[in-house]
């Protein structure tokens, strides 16, 4: 009799199977919001990787709700189109025109192609924006900018830049009791009826608050938040990046999105993670092992390394 030793590559499958066990159970029935971001989408390959991952989230009794960015691509529309850009606090000043054009690429062209990304991939989704059902209510919001002559700062009318003050869930309740994954664009309408683009990443957490998901997902470019070594700081609370935030490790771009997390988890989601979309299959890396793939987020005590 020939002695037929297993293959290690099936092994190894295996095993991570064996690992994934207790996280499948886990999270069985919950929900996941996940922000998709602009440079995270350019890449057919990491296109694929995403919807699948959304797909086999959802195969295995998880309901993920994607909330999804499109900055890059509203900017190369504009500048196609020839209309100028101005930012400020990292907020695009949007006239009317640049509204219009922000919700035909944000709720047309990006929102669409997901939802094609995860049908192609054997998944079920329908592409909304916070106008469709009230989703989301807006208000507008403002920002200041230095005058470095008067030596003072100025208020900024960023024009249609909302934030959510509302979410009406009972629209993704249905979509998700149905079986089907929302993919919802960063626009909504005020009460005083006019139509507000919104921080994609301001959105989804709003979103994960409102309906207490069990983890909230911001994919971006970077690995998480890294410590003055360039170390991956893993688990984080909001003492703990406060303090982070006060000797300069945390700066920039960073600072908005940890703000985010913080108010997300303070609003009842169980904990927010900040990870590189870049990643193939970062999530189910961070979902489904014991070393994870980013920076998690808590409103406890979290362990800074």
């Amino acid at each position: 009799m020939t002695d037929h030793a297993p293959d290690p590559a099936l092994l190894a499958k295996a095993e991570t199977l064996t690992e994934a066990l207790p996280y499948l159970q886990r999270y069985a029935g919950k929900t996941f919001v996940v922000k998709y971001g602009g440079h995270a989408m350019g890449d057919p390959e990491r296109q694929r990787d995403f919807a699948e991952d959304m797909v086999l989230l959802k195969a295995v009794g998880v309901n993920p709700v994607v909330v999804h960015g499109g900055g890059p691509q509203i900017g190369s529309m504009l500048k196609r189109l020839g209309v100028e850009s101005r930012f400020v606090d990292g907020l695009r000043v949007t006239d009317a025109e640049t509204a219009r054009i922000a919700e035909m690429v944000l709720a047309g062209s990006i929102n669409k192609e997901i939802v094609g990304w995860i049908g192609g991939a054997g998944g079920r989704a329908v592409g909304i924006s916070g106008k469709d059902a009230n989703l989301v209510t807006a208000r507008k919001v403002g920002a200041r900018e230095p005058d470095r002559l008067q030596g003072i700062e100025r208020h900024v009318d960023l024009g249609f830049v909302g934030e959510p003050v509302a979410v009406d869930r009972r629209i993704l309740d249905s979509l998700i009791a149905d079986g089907i994954i929302p993919v919802i664009a960063p626009i909504a309408t005020g009460r005083d009826g006019h139509t507000y683009n919104i921080n994609a990443d301001t959105m989804a957490g709003a979103i994960a608050g409102a309906i207490g998901a069990a983890r909230f997902f911001l994919l971006t470019d970077v690995a998480g938040v890294l410590d003055k070594d360039g170390e991956l700081l893993t688990d984080l609370d909001p003492a703990a990046i406060a303090a982070l935030r006060a000797d300069g490790t945390i700066t920039g771009g960073m600072i908005p999105k940890l703000d985010t997390c913080v108010a997300a988890v303070e609003a009842g989601v169980d904990a927010a993670v900040i990870l590189d979309g870049r990643v193939p299959h970062g999530m189910l890396l961070e979902i489904f092992t014991r070393r994870g793939a980013g920076t998690l987020v808590r409103a406890g005590q979290g362990v800074v390394g």
